[in-house]
């Protein structure tokens, strides 16, 4: 086995602009799930957008598989096996379910995600294939971008605030989604606001607060130790 971690961010500072926003961030995820929690506004989509190539790395360096990847396009990180679901999903409205997956190049590999599993892990979009993206519930919609960044057969998934927007029951469903898919060996770098999906994947996470990550906190401690959440977060409930 390797000690070269799967994905290492080593004290990348990135601005939008003139604006300051990473301050020296540094994570490393080897296997399983990292989860980066904060409040909006922490810089946390900039953090994955940064790790993406959406948004350049002033300093600092980013490595896959050891590989500094800082200074490449998206498509050529994508290229290397690292799935995007981002915030919002972004998806192509007016194309079909079916569509979406005509788009995405996949890696010349040995992975086996393709359309028809994906199909199989989400039975709501083989039900919905010609319907388009416009058309599907928030649940859906984010079945379909897991689905679309899954059929690339990426070694990697970062996944923005998947959480977004959505139902209890239907969170609960992707939830069980997400666990399913590291348990087949899926990595996945989190970030997320909602500290019950961050807490459900993960060991530990990672509290960032204005660009910087001020600390890892035991996941079970931060589900259920008030003092510690009002502490990171200002969740006082």
């Amino acid at each position: 086995m390797s000690d070269v971690p799967l994905l290492s961010v080593e004290n990348v500072h990135s601005y939008y602009g003139t604006s300051h926003i990473l301050h020296g961030i540094s994570t490393v995820l080897d296997v399983g799930v990292t989860a980066v929690v904060g409040r909006n506004g922490m810089g946390k989509t900039t953090l994955v957008r940064t790790i993406m190539g959406l948004v350049p790395a002033r300093n600092g360096s980013i490595l896959l598989k050891g590989q500094p990847i800082e200074h490449l396009k998206p498509y050529e990180i994508a290229s290397l096996g690292v799935g995007y679901v981002p915030q919002g999903r972004e998806l192509f409205r007016s194309l079909t379910v079916d569509e979406h997956f005509d788009l995405v190049p996949q890696r010349d590999n040995e992975g086996d995600w393709n359309r028809e599993r994906i199909y199989e892990l989400f039975p709501r979009l083989r039900e919905r294939f010609r319907q388009r993206a416009s058309s599907l519930s928030g649940g859906e919609q984010q079945m379909l971008a897991i689905g679309r960044a899954l059929v690339t057969n990426p070694i990697l998934l970062i996944m923005d605030e998947p959480s977004e927007g959505l139902a209890p029951v239907i969170l609960d469903q992707l939830i069980a989604t997400y666990q399913v898919l590291t348990n087949s060996g899926m990595s996945i770098f989190l970030v997320e606001q909602n500290l019950r999906t961050a807490t459900a994947l993960a060991q530990n996470v990672s509290v960032m607060i204005s660009g910087t990550i001020v600390a890892t906190v035991d996941a079970e401690a931060m589900m259920h130790d008030r003092e510690i959440r009002e502490r990171y977060l200002g969740i006082r409930a």
